[in-house]
């Protein structure tokens, strides 16, 4: 063994000047620390899943390519790093990458804001930009396909009527339907209390006659339960988000409807789509959706709104040809 040189190297002076937490702290530690900050600050349980989920892929990766797991090692290039193989080698499209970006981000500022770390190689880390595609949405003849194909004589076709039918009355998210408490059903005023929202503010959605005959009738059928839930299974317990999200694609196979994604978020686009159509403002649009910022609301509006076309007759360079 070769005697070592007695005048440190950059990379063990850098060593020198870390913190001890900061040189022994490995990735899953650091991972561990950030979830159980996430379950303190009240985070939604799909959330944490998440950024366990994205986080994780990474840890992966850096196994994969034979780095350390100390997570004070991970440099700005190892993301970058990353980063392309996410989009050269898995062929990932910019949304999906843009949510690892978006967790790594998370975690990374956590680390640094609780100085587990020296410095953030996630520091403005830019996002990929992404083409706004159309937004897929159901005609008027796959919502009738769809609300038609439950069978109302039995419990299950009931509840999956009504939950659809809440979907399309309230352009509610997948997420925030799992969450609806029989309590959150507020007949008298016209509205449903969503509780579980995306950005943590809670919101009221209205509801009109339709919607309300419904859910009486299937609060009626549901009857008393151990959950407070309000869309439960055949043995009363509450219906996951995985369950509820197979309903639509389970009615939609039956109806067969094709060339459109078959979900709850369709339903959403479909809501807004119909809301701007007949007349909804921007304002009441964003309050209804739960959006904290107007920009898919624009995107909306943009798409749907047949003003511009209206308009677009009378000021036609080709109308006078």
């Amino acid at each position: 063994m070769s005697k070592r040189n007695n005048r440190l190297s950059d990379d063990e002076l850098r060593i020198i000047g870390q913190s001890v937490t900061t040189v022994m702290l490995g990735f899953d530690d650091a991972l561990k620390d950030f979830i159980s900050d996430c379950v303190r600050r009240g985070l939604r349980e799909y959330t944490i899943t998440y950024y366990k989920r994205e986080v994780n892929d990474f840890r992966r990766w850096l196994l994969f390519t034979d780095r350390s797991l100390m997570i004070s090692e991970v440099v700005r290039r190892d993301i970058d790093e990353y980063i392309d193989y996410l989009q050269q080698h898995k062929q990932l499209k910019p949304g999906t990458v843009n949510a690892r970006i978006r967790a790594l981000r998370t975690l990374f500022n956590f680390l640094y804001n609780t100085k587990q770390i020296d410095s953030n190689p996630m520091h403005k880390y830019p996002l990929m930009k992404e083409r706004r595609g159309n937004i897929e949405t159901f005609t008027i003849k796959q919502i009738k396909a769809l609300l038609n194909t439950p069978d109302l004589n039995t419990f299950t076709g009931q509840r999956d009527y009504t939950f659809m039918l809440l979907l399309l009355e309230t352009g509610i998210r997948l997420n925030e339907a799992t969450g609806i408490l029989a309590e959150d059903i507020k007949m008298s005023e016209g509205v449903v209390f969503i509780r579980q929202t995306k950005n943590h503010f809670h919101r009221y959605v209205p509801i009109q006659s339709k919607m309300k005959e419904q859910l009486r009738r299937y609060l009626k059928i549901r009857g008393t339960c151990e959950t407070e839930h309000l869309f439960v299974t055949l043995d009363g317990k509450p219906m996951t988000r995985s369950s509820l999200q197979k309903v639509v694609r389970f009615h939609g196979d039956n109806a067969g409807i094709k060339g459109v994604r078959l979900s709850a978020h369709t339903f959403r686009h479909t809501f807004a789509k119909l809301s701007v159509i007949n007349g909804a403002g921007i304002f009441e649009l964003q309050k209804i959706l739960g959006h904290s910022t107007m920009e898919m609301v624009r995107t909306y509006v943009n798409l749907f709104s047949s003003e511009v076309n209206q308009k677009h007759k009378e000021f036609s360079p080709l109308k006078d040809l």
